[in-house]
């Protein structure tokens, strides 16, 4: 596994990331040694947060945890990426089994975060788009924490189409009729 460190706001000693890093490699098991973690430490009022981002086999997990101690964020974002695995084992091993996993997803291009409030692009994400059927895609969003998720549906032909978690609870689906 690839590890990537980044630090908003703080300066942490090299300690805190020989623990992440030897936090995240339990989650080694579950991923092809091609799978990249980003880690990214920031402190807020006190509170002490991990993002972490997990991409192994083109499926992105993200877990976002703020606590007192960043060892114990670190911690916490962990289990929280272990639990979204447990959750959705069945349907990511389903997925495995319909080669579902061979889909990529490369981000080549961000820009810096401005702290202006007009109308202005602040990042620009640039990804390949594979065709999937819809159940995948609500998946790959919850994984991510989301609440919306750009795909190309396989369902309609390859169509751009984007679903959407709907204050109800359910989930909606918005498709290019072209």
């Amino acid at each position: 596994m690839k590890f990537q460190y980044s630090e908003k706001k703080v300066k942490l000693p090299g300690n805190v990331h020989a623990y992440a890093e030897k936090k995240v490699m339990k989650l080694a098991r579950y991923f092809e040694e091609d799978a990249e973690a980003l880690v990214v430490f920031s402190v807020e009022k006190n509170r002490n947060n991990v993002e972490l981002t997990v991409r192994g086999a083109g499926t992105w997990f993200r877990a976002h945890e703020s606590t007192s101690d960043m060892f114990a964020s670190i911690d916490a974002a962990v289990g929280t990426i272990e639990g979204q695995i447990r959750k959705n084992k069945t349907r990511l091993a389903r997925r495995l089994r319909q080669d579902a996993f061979s889909r990529t997803v490369e981000e080549t291009s961000f820009a810096p975060e401005e702290s202006e409030e007009d109308l202005s692009i602040v990042r620009v994400k640039q990804f390949h788009m594979q065709p999937m059927r819809r159940e995948e895609a609500v998946l790959q969003m919850n994984l991510l924490g989301h609440s919306f998720f750009a795909f190309r549906d396989a369902d309609a032909n390859d169509a751009f189409a984007v679903v959407y978690k709907r204050g109800d609870g359910g989930y909606g689906l918005i498709v290019d009729v072209e």
